[in-house]
């Protein structure tokens, strides 16, 4: 099958070969050692300011955005949160379950978010800034820069979800002044699905340390401490964690974190610029990097999802709910070229002429 889902996405050869091997005994110096350098890589990549700290959380990106409401806000805050699809009613949610006072700024579908969006909201008192960089659900980029001067105007901390976002665009936490910002193994890292990334500038430590978390397994001074030691509390997913390790450092040595965004770039580029003549449009005038939303004009999206699974062995993304028919997703991240957008476009141009789009 040729992958071109959004996560889990196709891994390199040297990832892939990490899986097949045996797992090893992990309370070991080597390690621990590989796992401070895959704190000091994560770091470097998301440009933490000086003295940030990185979690690797045994779990999906859903544990860490948890973990972020539950270890960095209390019932003393007032959160302002972007919702504009599924994950930003993920963070709704969580806000709800945590009883954390909120308001709401509700985004049509694969709509941007505009100043004018934001101006009702000045003056509010916000302690804390919450969004999805990129609405993995719709494929729609957020401004970031206009987050962050909202942010820096209210005196709010901004917790960011680049799950999907991380290395398919720049990403400079000290720029924005992110307290947190989260990602996950099977985006664009190109791992199995498992391990949840937290990177903390010292504002989200601080606030770490003096909340209170009635919960052991999403205590972030636990996993704070023992990762002082390349440690974690509990078990992790060891070999995740190793092809992570693998992952960032092949990143590192083609050019980093702006190369690797630079790459994907050109993926989604290449891709959308052959659309011309196929029967879809976009589905947001704000496309991310790592996927674009598609929505076909002659056939249910669904179907096509089908019909590319079943007949030509290739998957993309569906979508579920009110899209299911409307939009469905191709992704840019994982270990693919220009060559395997050639098979999707020809297998798109194979169904035009069955007239199956």
């Amino acid at each position: 099958m040729l992958n071109f889902t959004v996560g889990p996405v196709q891994s390199s050869e040297c990832v892939r070969a990490i899986g097949a091997e045996n797992v090893p005994y992990f309370r070991t110096p080597e390690f621990s050692n590989l796992m401070l350098e895959n704190e000091r890589m994560i770091l470097d990549f998301a440009n933490a300011p000086e003295g940030s700290r990185a979690i690797f959380l045994t779990g999906s990106g859903t544990a860490a955005m948890e973990a972020a409401v539950m270890n960095a806000l209390t019932r003393a805050d007032k959160a302002l949160v972007v919702n504009g699809g599924s994950f930003g009613t993920r963070f709704v949610q969580l806000l709800q379950r945590h009883d954390i006072p909120y308001d709401e700024i509700k985004l049509e579908r694969g709509q941007p978010l505009r100043e004018e969006d934001l101006a009702r909201y000045e003056g509010g008192d916000y302690t804390t800034f919450l969004i999805n960089a990129c609405e993995t659900s719709t494929g729609v980029k957020y401004d970031m820069d206009i987050v962050a001067q909202f942010c820096k105007r209210n005196n709010a901390f901004l917790i960011v979800d680049a799950i999907s976002y991380f290395l398919a665009e720049e990403f400079d936490m000290t720029e924005l002044d992110a307290g947190i910002m989260i990602t996950g193994s099977q985006k664009a890292l190109a791992c199995p699905p498992g391990i949840s990334i937290l990177a903390l500038a010292p504002s989200a430590l601080e606030k770490i340390a003096s909340t209170s978390v009635k919960c052991m397994y999403f205590d972030l001074k636990d996993a704070l401490k023992n990762g002082e030691r390349g440690q974690t509390p509990f078990t992790p997913a060891v070999a995740t964690l190793i092809q992570i390790h693998e992952r960032l450092k092949e990143i590192e040595a083609l050019g980093g974190a702006q190369e690797e965004s630079r790459r994907i770039g050109a993926l989604a580029r290449y891709f959308r610029n052959a659309l011309v003549d196929l029967p879809f449009e976009l589905a947001t005038a704000s496309p991310c990097a790592s996927v674009t939303s598609l929505h076909p004009t002659t056939a249910s999206a669904y179907d096509i999802f089908t019909t590319l699974k079943d007949e030509y062995e290739i998957w993309v993304c569906p979508n579920g709910g009110e899209l299911r028919d409307l939009v469905f997703r191709v992704g840019h991240i994982g270990a693919l070229t220009t060559d395997d957008y050639d098979v999707l476009l020809d297998a798109f141009r194979d169904m035009q002429r069955r007239a199956l789009i």
